[in-house]
């Protein structure tokens, strides 16, 4: 026990709020890892003997390793999550990630690539239950919406940061030594996520009794109210047959492509279309990561304001 710990009052106002900062930082380092191959490719697929009119072909091969992975991964980092909770579940996913990002700068062939970009995906598929379920662990129902804008900008704000950084690290030491410094930064993370996150909101330390209160009782109200009807367990076909499902999965099937579109293909289309260097690239392709960082945070408060006026929460998330 560190002494803190033991110091009787010690208590840290809005804990929450260092959880969930932490959860965002997280994403951002996770954006930054996964985008970093996209940055510099344009520059480095003839160190292996890829052919100019092979490159982008590769490019989408090695992005389909990882997506693969990435969709592997929900599932297995989900049960981890669940089954080791959100502390060390999310350390073990950044400790994964980090290690396999500093392996492709062993890579000395598309096979290796492959095999990094695969390892690389399942870890990072981590992210995002861990993030829901320490939500869902920190926050009464009527404030995850502002939690879930605030760790979901990550994934932009990553992108924000990564172009400038990547592009600089890229110049001042090459692609390899640049996997291996990205690589180090989840291992700085742990230092405050475990020295922080010391355990859930019932049993940490460090919290006040009135945000233990507060958070206890907003999830007391929102399990109440599911109590109060029968519980059901539906099948995946069943669940196919609600409106909400497939809402669900429209938009995400129209949404993703778009993301996915500028995370792999934008620092290629800018150094082919508009003939940009790595310092260019740096210095321009992180304007659409900004907007969208700024509209996913708008649109966590526009929610959550609206769940607090007394607006159904489906309705407001979906406004």
């Amino acid at each position: 026990m560190r002494p803190e710990d033991q110091i009787k009052g010690f208590q840290v106002r809005g804990l929450r709020w260092w959880i969930i900062s932490l959860i965002g930082l997280a994403t951002i380092i996770n954006y930054i890892d996964r985008g970093a191959i996209n940055f510099m490719w344009p520059y480095i697929y003839k160190d292996f003997g890829i052919a100019d009119e092979d490159s982008k072909n590769t490019l989408a091969l090695i992005t389909t390793f990882f997506m693969i992975a990435y969709a592997i991964g929900q599932t297995v980092t989900g049960k981890m999550m669940d089954a080791i909770g959100t502390r060390l579940g999310m350390a073990v996913s950044i400790v994964g990630w980090s290690i396999s990002i500093a392996l492709h700068s062993l890579a000395k062939s598309i096979l290796s690539f492959n095999i990094f970009r695969f390892l690389l995906g399942i870890s990072e598929a981590g992210n995002w239950p861990g993030a829901t379920k320490s939500n869902a662990e920190w926050f009464p129902p009527k404030e995850r919406a502002i939690a879930q804008g605030i760790f979901g900008a990550g994934a932009s704000v990553g992108g924000v940061i990564a172009a400038p950084v990547i592009a600089a690290l890229f110049l001042a030491f090459g692609w390899k030594m640049t996997f291996v410094v990205i690589g180090v930064l989840g291992f700085l993370w742990l230092i405050p996520w475990l020295w922080i996150n010391k355990n859930t909101p019932d049993k940490h330390p460090w919290i006040t009794p009135e945000e233990q209160a507060y958070i206890a009782g907003g999830q007391d109200a929102a399990i109440a109210q599911k109590e109060s009807a029968p519980a059901t367990v539906y099948s995946w076909k069943e669940l196919l047959q609600f409106r909400n499902t497939w809402g669900i999965l429209t938009s995400r099937f129209f949404i993703d492509p778009v993301w996915w579109m500028f995370v792999t293909w934008l620092p290629t289309f800018l150094k082919e279309q508009y003939a940009f260097d790595m310092k260019q690239i740096g210095a321009f392709a992180w304007v659409p990561y900004f907007f969208a960082a700024v509209g996913g945070l708008m649109g966590g408060f526009w929610s959550s304001g609206r769940i607090k006026k007394g607006v159904d929460a489906s309705k407001a998330r979906k406004s």
